[in-house]
């Protein structure tokens, strides 16, 4: 299956068919609920009082609904409008069911008013143990830049879109200036203190890199986190990011810890070779420079041809011998 990256703008490809698909399928919303789980796992925030998060790229609001299971108040944009009203309609859900409950407890006993009154007369109820209210939508491309104004938001989150900054559909789409964009605007928009975590699929090593290399240049420290490295569908990619000058990216869930922002580029190990093909056996021998196809490079071939059912001759004293020169 190709990478719907290579496919086009996102807001084609999140039509509303691939958006009612997109929402309604179990396997995605478990995989976006484990994987906003981590970010905010990530983000480290607070405790005991609500945070006002920023959701670039939300999407069908999957990941906003995580947030608002842990208390948090959030705003989301996204490129994709038919994602939007995906998002728009479980928040509308969401408001009904509020307005419903709300009148079930205008009809309960007035002991019960009484007991909340008292309650309030204390000064000791928490604000922050109320349901919040469900988050705000916003259409938007950010690779044009977030449209906020300095200092809105406490944290942010990303869940399977900053990849789409690395492709180009038009010949005035630059991924390196969307990224830029992207970046500047979202240390603007963050409180000091804050900080950002972006999940991303990238497609190859210098995707990484130049994610890294962008948030660099604005003044965000931190790094990539990988979790499960060696596993082909449980592996992901998080950009940590901070103010803070000395921070370091958290430990991954297998222990090794991403690399840093401001260290050497060898760090960052996205879409190297497979660690668990380093070794193994049946691995064709490597040809030397400047050195023609040897012996045993030829065997393999020909017994690589074999197993796929093509004709291939028989090995012989002569097979991978050199000819002289000259005859």
């Amino acid at each position: 299956m190709s990478r719907p990256e290579l496919t086009g703008h996102a807001s084609l490809f999140y039509n509303a068919k691939e958006a009612r698909k997109y929402d309604s399928s179990s396997r995605m919303v478990g995989i976006q609920r484990e994987i906003t789980e981590r970010a905010i796992e990530l983000l480290k925030l607070p405790e005991g009082r609500p945070s006002f998060v920023l959701d670039v790229g939300c999407g069908s609001g999957l990941s906003g609904q995580v947030l608002e299971e842990h208390g948090h108040v959030w705003v989301g944009c996204d490129v994709s409008r038919d994602m939007l009203n995906m998002a728009n309609e479980r928040i509308e859900r969401k408001r009904e069911a509020a307005k419903g409950n709300g009148s079930d407890e205008d009809n309960g006993d007035d002991s019960d008013m009484e007991d909340e009154d008292s309650s309030e007369g204390n000064g000791n109820r928490k604000q922050w143990n109320e349901e919040p209210s469900p988050g705000d939508l916003l259409h938007h491309d950010m690779g044009t830049g977030l449209p906020f104004r300095p200092a809105s938001f406490d944290a942010c989150i990303s869940i399977s879109a900053l990849q789409w900054l690395c492709y180009s559909n038009s010949k005035d789409q630059i991924p390196k200036k969307r990224l830029m964009r992207f970046f500047s605007s979202l240390y603007q928009v963050l409180r000091r203190g804050a900080r950002a975590v972006l999940q991303f699929y990238p497609e190859t090593s210098e995707h990484a890199i130049l994610i890294s290399e962008c948030a660099a240049k604005v003044g965000f420290a931190g790094g990539i986190v990988v979790d499960y490295p060696n596993s082909t569908k449980a592996k992901k990619h998080y950009l940590v990011l901070s103010f803070e000058r000395a921070y370091k990216a958290p430990a991954a869930l297998t222990g090794l810890e991403g690399s840093l922002l401001n260290g050497e580029r060898e760090g960052v190990h996205v879409a190297d070779k497979d660690p668990r093909r380093a070794g193994r056996k049946g691995a064709p021998p490597k040809k030397k420079k400047g050195v023609g196809k040897t012996k045993e490079w030829i065997l393999h071939k020909k017994e690589t041809q074999r197993k796929k059912g093509k004709d291939t001759r028989k090995d012989t004293k002569y097979t991978g011998r050199k000819r002289p020169t000259r005859f």
